[in-house]
């Protein structure tokens, strides 16, 4: 477990990041090719992303370059991954190139300690190898990531609707407290599920601040740097919604499908938090053109809103259609209470 201990100071300075962070996604992005965890929830890309590197020539590099420096484990350098790399693809290459040799050497070193690294990758202290280096991240990111920004971004936007709301509603703290099953908030600790090979710690941000980087393509525990001196910056996974299945008796929009039909009913169960077009098509099992027409009725109805940003279209519940999903819910744990659930 990794424990985070705030004051008030570092509850003024916590924010949450606009945008991915693109030097993460591309560590995360690796991980999942090293990975069958949640594979359902990236099939598509996975077979993209394959595909790509195969025809831009890159899978020599991935093999004997990148992956290595990447492992699926509990550690990787953090100069891989620096803070402002929220601040958009140039500045996080910018701030990798400028790292310092002596904190190269020391992160690798460590890697090779704790996991192995490879032969080459102590001449990462030399700005030449390490500009090559930064070529091939660059291709990289260009093969995998940049065909899925605006997928990526939509499912940032949605997140941000989402945490958003908790702002809103209970400030910093209450942002805190939603975050998900993988945080638990203490006041004044955040307490955050970590690799079960780590051992737990504690990160004092000491009037810092924290930035909350929510990352398309990490699945599972959180991440942190591993120096406690670094900018406090802790990326976290987005939810991903599996693929639409039949309701069963225990299913809220069970209810709500007798009345709306059940592609919107799902639609609206989706847009609780935060979905674009795109997305509801994937939880309700129909094409775009159809998700767009029943986000549309449901718009029409009062139940929905819908904000474009760029080019991505989000959808999120109006405060009637947020009380329409809870009254379904509340009538359907009534009915289960009483034993009087029945499928027709």
């Amino acid at each position: 477990m990794l424990r985070i201990h705030f004051n008030d100071a570092d509850l003024a300075r916590t924010r949450l990041a606009p945008a991915p962070d693109p030097l993460f996604e591309v560590a995360a992005s690796m991980h999942r090719l090293q990975s069958s965890r949640g594979r359902w929830a990236y099939a598509g890309w996975y077979r993209a992303a394959r595909r790509d590197l195969r025809e831009q020539g890159l899978e020599r590099a991935l093999r004997s370059v990148l992956l290595p420096l990447y492992p699926r484990a509990a550690y990787y350098p953090d100069f891989l991954t620096p803070s402002s790399g929220v601040e958009g693809l140039e500045a996080g290459l910018e701030a990798l190139l400028a790292t310092p040799a002596e904190r190269v050497a020391e992160e690798v070193g460590m890697l090779d300690r704790l996991i192995g690294a490879p032969g080459w990758a102590g001449r990462l202290g030399e700005q030449g190898v390490r500009r090559e280096f930064v070529g091939v991240l660059r291709a990289y990111y260009g093969a995998v990531v940049v065909p899925h920004q605006d997928r990526i971004q939509a499912r940032i936007e949605a997140e941000r609707a989402v945490r958003g709301r908790g702002l809103l509603h209970g400030g910093v703290e209450g942002m805190l407290a939603g975050l998900g099953s993988m945080f638990r908030w203490c006041p004044p600790v955040l307490e955050v599920a970590y690799p079960r090979q780590t051992q737990d710690r504690d990160l004092y941000l000491n009037g810092r601040g924290l930035t909350l980087v929510p990352s398309y393509f990490n699945w599972g525990e959180p991440v942190a740097f591993a120096d406690p001196g670094l900018p406090p910056v802790l990326w976290y996974s987005l939810l991903h919604e599996p693929a639409a299945r039949p309701l069963r008796e225990e299913d809220p929009e069970r209810s709500l499908a007798h009345l709306l039909g059940r592609a919107r009913a799902v639609a609206l169960r989706v847009a609780a938090g935060g979905a674009t077009t795109g997305e509801i098509a994937r939880a309700a099992g129909v094409s775009a053109s159809a998700a767009s027409r029943h986000a549309t009725v449901l718009r029409d109805a009062g139940l929905l809103t819908t904000v474009r940003h760029g080019p991505a279209v989000l959808h999120t519940l109006t405060p009637a259609g947020a009380a329409v999903l809870r009254a379904a819910r509340s009538v359907e744990g009534a009915a289960a209470a009483d034993g009087r659930v029945e499928l027709r």
